[in-house]
């Protein structure tokens, strides 16, 4: 399977107009995706015809499951509020992500430089609990690092008070591709899904199910569909209604050139409790992806934007770490995350575990959680679903055992053992193809074709096939769905509009936009990864 089919979305829209839905799901990001994708694999299982749509607002992952600190991990600071149930829960769901989807969820080393004996001791003691928790999921045991061995292989690192540290692992992931990989399953399997399509108001029925007025926000077509049960999994965007408010937390990165001296990330343990990465990035791995912060977020869900002293912050962090270097952010980014609000007195302190329930009007509503244990919540709420409207359709998920869009370890190797011959086939270094293949698996053969013969003026041959497999394949359908979505592009270098006026005059060359959108388009795309005070063009 490569992708969405071109006319998905189309054909989706039309199978929601007027329908009787058995479940309707609000919300792209990584908790719609997963219980789509659940709901669509038991859908095939049974042989029955269950009825599922999804419908996202803006682009699939263009939230809070796209804007991340792209780890998928323990949660090792949750040692400290004696959360083992939870740190065990996300360490074994940890390789079960790395088995859905081993081209997008990758380990990776963490350096933790320690400056204090105290600290020493209460880190390693629970950096052994970590390994204890993981079990036979380990990817590997931690090992304690002298101060030498640090100052050998981070010889930029701080070295006033420095008595050691250690070196454990966790996995770093594309986490908007594996969004879009969730609901390509999902749609494999029968479920209808739509981007910019917003479900707005709800109206409950005597029979007890909903009447929603969908809007296509592209064209401003209006209709009506109708489900059984309707799932909210908006997040951010999730309206109180009979429920309880989440606690909105702003997490915000900045993007800045290298500081790591190998390919492993750097943990900062702050005195207030945060946690703070240093995260090699980017597609050659020559950028630092700094964060993240804890604020309260008192805006609406639409105003995420890192603030002056969330930037200080992180920048008064890498230069503690990394005194002697020059560190000139370029770009970056927040997102919100929807926690359940238990009193908690600090945002850093908030708790991350979620909440599945039915409001008073019948919703599903899903809150709080993390994105590493997003199958089990998606499981969860699937169940509940099934035990409500379709009893019969009870089963036990398969989730865990099929990985996405076929991506076997095996499937991938084979694929990695013929970048050779893909290579010379397209015109390519095998060493690009290796790229494609880490972000696309196994439609990496689907995505080739599309580069042409050279480059498209500024725009690179892979840059130009990424576009157009976005545009065809992934409802890619305003340019930073492309930039930050379907690729991480947008992070990888300081933009302006001169630079990005390219693609969009290419991106609206097929998708019918004028002078006057491709501008709207340069602008809004420019506008995610703004730093505090910047101009935009």
């Amino acid at each position: 399977m490569s992708g969405f089919p071109a006319d998905l979305r189309a054909r989706s829209l039309a199978a929601l107009r007027d329908a009787t839905l058995d479940v309707l799901i609000l919300g792209g990001g990584i908790n719609g995706a997963g219980i789509a994708r659940d709901l669509g694999m038991r859908r095939q299982q049974s042989g029955v015809s269950l009825q599922v749509g999804l419908v996202e607002r803006n682009h699939f992952a263009s939230g809070t499951s796209g804007r991340n600190s792209q780890l998928i991990h323990g949660g090792l600071r949750y040692l400290k509020y004696l959360k083992f149930g939870l740190v065990k829960e996300s360490l074994r769901e940890r390789a079960a992500l790395r088995f859905l989807a081993p081209h997008l969820v990758e380990p990776l080393a963490f350096l933790l430089p320690l400056y204090s004996r105290v600290d020493k001791m209460k880190y390693m003691m629970g950096l052994r609990m970590y390994d204890q928790l993981a079990g036979d999921t380990n990817i590997s045991r931690h090992r304690e690092v002298s101060k030498a061995e640090i100052q050998q292989v981070e010889p930029a690192l701080a070295k006033g008070g420095l008595v050691g540290g250690a070196l454990f692992y966790d996995c770093i992931v594309h986490s908007a591709r594996f969004v879009l990989e969730n609901l390509m399953d999902a749609a494999a399997n029968g479920v209808h899904i739509a981007n910019y399509t917003h479900a707005e108001p709800v109206e409950r029925q005597p029979d007890g199910s909903w009447q929603v007025r969908l809007k296509d926000t592209l064209s401003g077509d209006v209709f009506v569909t109708r489900a059984k049960k309707l799932v909210d999994a908006t997040g951010a965007w999730s309206k109180p209604g009979a429920g309880t408010a989440p606690r909105l937390v702003r997490g915000s990165h900045l993007i800045l050139p290298r500081l790591t001296a190998e390919e492993h990330a750097v943990a900062h343990f702050d005195d207030d409790g945060r946690i703070v990465f240093l995260i090699p990035w980017g597609s050659e791995k020559q950028l630092t992806l700094l964060g993240t912060t804890d604020v309260d977020h008192t805006g609406g869900p639409g105003e995420a934007r890192i603030s002056r002293e969330e930037m200080d912050y992180l920048l008064g962090i890498a230069g503690k770490l990394y005194p002697n270097a020059s560190i000139k952010p370029f770009a970056a980014f927040s997102s919100l995350r929807p926690l359940i609000d238990e009193g908690d007195s600090s945002a850093t302190a908030a708790s991350r575990e979620h909440h599945i329930f039915n409001t008073k009007d019948g919703v599903l509503r899903i809150q709080g959680g993390k994105y590493t244990i997003y199958r089990l919540m998606s499981q969860e709420a699937v169940n509940l679903i099934l035990k409500e409207i379709a009893p019969w359709l009870m089963s036990p998920s398969k989730t865990a055992a099929e990985p996405l869009n076929g991506n076997t370890a095996k499937a991938l190797s084979r694929l990695k053992g013929d970048a050779q011959r893909l290579g010379e086939a397209h015109h390519l270094a095998p060493v690009d193809v290796e790229r494609l293949i880490r972000d696309y698996g196994t439609n990496t053969p689907d995505v080739l074709p599309m580069a042409p013969p050279e480059d498209q003026g500024p725009i690179k041959r892979l840059e130009y096939a990424r576009m157009a497999y976005a545009v065809q394949h992934e409802m890619a359908l305003q340019l930073k769905d492309f930039f930050y979505v379907s690729t991480y592009l947008g992070y990888e270098r300081p933009w302006n509009s001169a630079l990005l006026e390219p693609y969009a005059n290419l991106m609206g060359s097929w998708l019918g936009w004028d002078s006057a959108r491709q501008s709207a388009e340069v602008d809004q795309t420019l506008a995610v990864t703004a730093l505090p005070g910047a101009s935009g063009r």
